[in-house]
């Protein structure tokens, strides 16, 4: 497809929209992006035309709900290259795929054992793992980041040994946009038989992601952040490994026998899906999905390379103003402040010039911590955006400091 901004930008309804009486300048996409139409129709359709339970029934709706969920299973499996559709696990999201994970290594860990995160978590990598030291006696320790926002590799190599038996480290920071190098992460962590999960919740909609050929363990994402609905995720794990784990859930579907005296389990990947899930959603996650690939991720990545370009060089122009992680490898996430002024006040100034950016620690106060400051404006940019709308934030930036020096 060739990338044609404006009719790309046709297809969001959302965005033709006025706030505070001006045209929406919507820059908060790594909280959560925007709908296509097509993902809604896709939504309306299931409600208007088969909207039944799955997997239980013998009727023609059930069946065609089935059909199409199954269906999208197997897009997301394909969009991760997963080896097989087995491997991928419906949830509600990456901080239900996270416990999931979390709560099956219960049993796999015992006092003194060691877990690795890293200082650039959102808080969903972060608690889970906390709770899991506490249930275990499990030992957690951080890889320490620079100033640029970058994770210090040989630090993490003293980190390993063989006593670690866990890391988890996000494929893209959320709060500064960085990259991470999971490639040698993974690699890393494997050679003393650590299990790697990576959270990709901001990785996904931006960044071609191939399981099998970064050899991780396990891989988790959110369709809310890809162009889909909310409450609606998956757990990629390898096989082997999901074998191995506990169900997190009991109740229907995640059972194949249940007696008073014992219960056996489903095969995969209904192990892991108690109860029924989100039919809908699960259906448009694969439906964003399809809007994703008809972009296509290389025409995405080198879109939103400009607009960070163009915005990185438009906010630096402002005095006083400094940008929070620079890292050279990065996405289209600009966390900044303005010299003596509360981020909070610079969004809601922002607000009502109808631009939406997010203001606060955006769930990662560790790195906040770092910089010793409360928190940020973060401007997130996505594919359906502009540079007219990056000049009206960079015109909206300089406004808030004129009013609050």
């Amino acid at each position: 497809m060739q990338f044609n901004i404006e009719n790309i930008r046709k297809d969001f309804p959302i965005l033709s929209r006025k706030v505070n009486g001006k045209p929406l300048v919507y820059l908060d996409n790594a909280a959560t992006s925007q709908t296509p139409q097509q993902v809604i129709d896709c939504i309306v359709e299931y409600y208007s035309s088969y909207n039944a339970n799955i997997h239980r029934g013998v009727h023609t709706l059930s069946q065609e709900a089935t059909d199409k969920y199954e269906q999208a299973r197997k897009k997301i499996q394909q969009f991760f290259n997963a080896k097989s559709s087995r491997e991928i696990i419906l949830t509600s999201g990456t901080t239900h795929s996270i416990n999931l994970v979390a709560n099956g290594f219960t049993s796999l860990l015992k006092k003194g054992d060691e877990i690795i995160v890293s200082s650039l978590e959102h808080h969903s990598n972060i608690v889970p793992w906390q709770m899991l030291c506490e249930r275990t006696g499990a030992v957690l320790k951080v890889i320490p980041m620079n100033l640029e926002g970058e994770l210090i590799e040989f630090e993490f190599n003293n980190l390993l040994s063989e006593k670690t038996k866990l890391v988890f480290v996000n494929h893209v920071s959320n709060a500064l946009g960085t990259i991470n190098h999971i490639e040698h992460i993974i690699k890393k962590a494997h050679q003393v038989g650590a299990a790697v999960l990576i959270d990709g919740a901001q990785a996904a909609p931006h960044l071609t992601v191939d399981v099998q050929a970064l050899d991780v363990d396990f891989y988790v994402a959110s369709a809310h952040k890809m162009c889909g609905p909310t409450g609606i995720g998956m757990l990629y794990g390898k096989e082997a490994w999901l074998n191995l784990l506990p169900p997190y859930q009991g109740g229907g579907e995640m059972i194949s026998e249940v007696t008073f005296e014992k219960t056996t389990y489903a095969d995969l990947p209904f192990k892991f899906e108690a109860g029924t899930p989100n039919i809908c959603g699960g259906i448009a996650f694969g439906a964003a999905i399809d809007y994703l690939n008809l972009i296509g991720l290389e025409n995405i990545a080198s879109y939103e390379h400009e607009l960070l370009t163009h915005a990185t060089k438009k906010l630096l122009e402002i005095d006083g103003l400094k940008i929070y992680g620079t890292s050279k490898n990065k996405t289209s996430v600009i966390s900044f402040n303005l010299e003596g002024i509360h981020p909070y006040d610079v969004g809601t100034i922002l607000d009502k010039l109808g631009i939406a950016v997010r203001t606060g620690h955006h769930c990662a106060q560790p790195v906040m911590d770092f910089f010793q400051i409360p928190g940020t404006v973060r401007a997130s940019f996505a594919f359906y955006n502009t540079k007219e709308e990056i000049d009206t934030l960079i015109e909206g930036v300089k406004k808030a400091k004129l009013m609050l020096s």
